[in-house]
């Protein structure tokens, strides 16, 4: 009964770190992880790999809806993707931020994107505060030494945070769950993202992730950008 036991756990453990993988034309996405908003576990991780940035908003939308935002992992993961589309155009991108993110955060992100990615007479492109590379930064391999190029596929790894769950206590309900970003544009090499989950929902949202538009290390050479 003991070794039986046993074997389900392991099973169940296998079932929940199993890869999945979706697909959009010829754009494929994967998800594996345990990272869950029901129960703190401080030694649970996750991983996000795409080979394209989702073209516009409607793969995005139905990249979360349908895959990634069942997860914390999978919500996290999109943030970066969806501050590429908001790189490239502004108002799709500003669907795709308003999409996934809890109302209040909306502004925050968008506010500083304006400052990092527009210039002016003040903040040229080679100023150092302008840095449209920021999507980038929390990418696999992608560091300041390579401008900011990541491996193929893209990669988002993610490991739970050192503060523990907590539920809503006003502002509506959900928990509030911390996840880290790992990511080589900082010298704490991670990022913190705060993902919430609603009872009435089975998808997650991004409640703060201030940390994902700080300033990063300046970049050596030219950014080529992402596919």
């Amino acid at each position: 009964m003991r070794k039986l036991t046993l074997l389900m756990m392991i099973c169940m453990g296998l079932m929940v770190r199993a890869q999945s993988t979706w697909t959009y034309g010829d754009h494929t996405y994967t998800m594996e992880g345990n990272l869950t908003a029901e129960k703190y576990n401080n030694a649970a991780t996750g991983v996000v790999t795409f080979t394209n940035v989702p073209t516009d908003y409607v793969e995005f939308e139905a990249l979360y809806t349908q895959f990634l935002g069942k997860t914390p992992h999978g919500t996290a993961a999109m943030m970066p993707m969806a501050m590429e589309i908001y790189g490239r155009n502004r108002d799709e991108g500003l669907r795709c931020l308003k999409l996934i993110n809890w109302p209040n955060n909306v502004n925050s992100v968008v506010s500083q994107l304006k400052e990092k990615y527009g210039t002016s007479e003040y903040a040229p492109a080679n100023d150092g505060y302008h840095q449209r590379y920021l999507p980038a930064a929390v990418l696999k391999g992608a560091k300041p030494e390579n401008a900011y190029t990541p491996s193929l596929p893209y990669t988002v790894e993610m490991k739970a945070s050192v503060n523990k769950h907590q539920d809503m206590t006003f502002g509506g309900t959900g928990r509030v769950m911390y996840i880290y970003i790992m990511g080589d544009g900082w010298d704490t090499h991670q990022r913190s993202v705060e993902i919430i989950k609603q009872p009435d929902s089975e998808l997650h949202q991004v409640f703060n992730c201030p940390s994902l538009y700080t300033q990063c290390k300046q970049i050596k050479g030219e950014w080529k950008g992402l596919k």
